[in-house]
């Protein structure tokens, strides 16, 4: 039997088997954001570590990867439930010898991913994984350079697995060069979407087609039922010292845009031969290959949605379900990691309407708040940053946060 870990009134106790927990009486934590009229959020658990993306089963229990296993004897993935039904997370029991961030429930199965492939595991009646010991393995081998490595997936209704696999070079510049290099060789195996069979195991890099490309990284992605396409977040890339002089700066600090793209078979972005001005509205040509800050291209695909650069865009999520407001229906919620400097906002859920069969470009910000301070005149430490996105079976909004581990619930009365 493996070792696991319980978490219970705030201590972790240790426990032997993967059924056995502890449930204590937990008090309901009210979590401090910002959100709409009518909506409202708690804290289901905290203090669980550097937690990724996460996916909530049609019980309520809630599968979440960590991206390192040093503070969780080793595992990758905590399974939570609230077994008293007291609205914290009183159960945890670890498993996977792997940090990685993917993670997705289909046809009874729960997927997730390490670093470098794609692992699945039965599931019974009641989504409970059935032999956490040994997993199938879907897809090996994928590219880990260390650099904006993650692994992150979508499944369709055909029964395709598509994985994010992004750049570990920022714009594909010869070293100790501004010289882009010629045909960018990181682009055979990086920098874009990866299609792979769902039930397909032992598949190697060579079995997958490079679906999409041109998308230096890819943190979110997620299957729309509604246009039944994939789309995927990218974060973009940024200028440095090395830059031309219109580049630096100010515009540094702006450019270039975080994106939003609906992916099809071809579809190329652009990157590193171009990016996204989100103040121009237009695809510019990159500096390394002879961009000057004014000089557009229409070679490469536009994006469905820009936002302000640097905001890190971690996670994607269409919502199917019926507990919100109408005009959330199909809409897409982003969840941003990071900070923006042109407005200053950061750290936030993003919502993204659907109209008349595509996403709108004009979004709005969902649940804010979760550091808990003046991002333009910070006094402290963050409390939360908000890092992955998953919906209940009731149509509540899950969210993950890497700072200090937490698990959020929102709601809507």
């Amino acid at each position: 039997m493996n070792k696991v870990f319980v978490w219970a009134a705030g201590f972790m106790v240790a426990a032997i088997g993967l059924t056995g927990f502890i449930a204590n009486k937990l008090t309901v934590y009210n979590a401090d954001l910002k959100l709409p009229a009518g909506f409202s959020a708690t804290i289901l658990a905290d203090s669980l570590g550097p937690l990724r993306h996460l996916v909530v089963t049609k019980n309520g229990d809630v599968y979440v990867n960590l991206n390192s296993t040093r503070k969780s004897k080793g595992k990758g993935i905590y399974f939570l439930s609230d077994t008293n039904h007291d609205g914290r997370l009183d159960k945890k029991l670890a498993f996977a010898d792997y940090p990685g961030t993917g993670i997705k429930i289909k046809d009874h199965y729960l997927y997730s991913t390490s670093n470098t492939g794609v692992f699945r595991y039965k599931l019974n009646d009641r989504d409970e994984v059935i032999n956490a010991d040994k997993p199938e393995v879907i897809v090996q081998g994928l590219l880990d350079k260390v650099h904006d490595n993650s692994k992150s997936i979508a499944l369709d209704d055909q029964n395709n697995l598509y994985v994010t696999i992004g750049s570990y070079s920022d714009a594909c510049r010869q070293t100790g060069s501004a010289s882009g290099i010629p045909g960018c060789p990181i682009l055979d195996s990086a920098a874009g979407i990866w299609k792979f069979k769902a039930n397909k195991l032992n598949q190697g890099f060579s079995d997958g087609v490079r679906f999409s490309t041109g998308i230096k990284n890819a943190v979110g992605i997620d299957y729309n039922p509604a246009s039944k396409t994939v789309f995927a977040t990218q974060h973009g890339r940024s200028f440095d010292k090395l830059s031309p002089p219109y580049f630096s700066g100010q515009k540094s600090s702006e450019l270039p845009a975080e994106t939003i793209y609906e992916l099809k078979q071809g579809l190329d972005a652009g990157w590193p031969y171009a990016y996204y001005d989100q103040q121009l509205k237009k695809k510019m040509v990159s500096p390394e290959y002879g961009g000057d800050g004014k000089t557009p291209t229409d070679k490469y695909a536009d994006p469905a949605v820009a936002f302000p650069g640097h905001l890190a865009p971690n996670d994607l999520l269409f919502y199917t379900g019926n507990m919100f407001p109408k005009r959330y229906k199909n809409g897409a919620f982003v969840v941003f990691h990071g900070r923006a400097n042109s407005p200053v906002k950061g750290y936030l859920v993003a919502f993204v309407p659907f109209v008349n069969g595509k996403l709108s470009s004009d979004w709005e910000i969902f649940a804010d708040n979760f550091t808990g301070s003046d991002l333009e005149h910070p006094t402290g430490p963050m409390k939360y940053r908000p890092m992955g996105l998953a919906q209940g079976p009731d149509g509540a909004l899950y969210v993950a946060d890497d700072v200090k581990g937490a698990i959020f619930k929102i709601v809507y009365k």
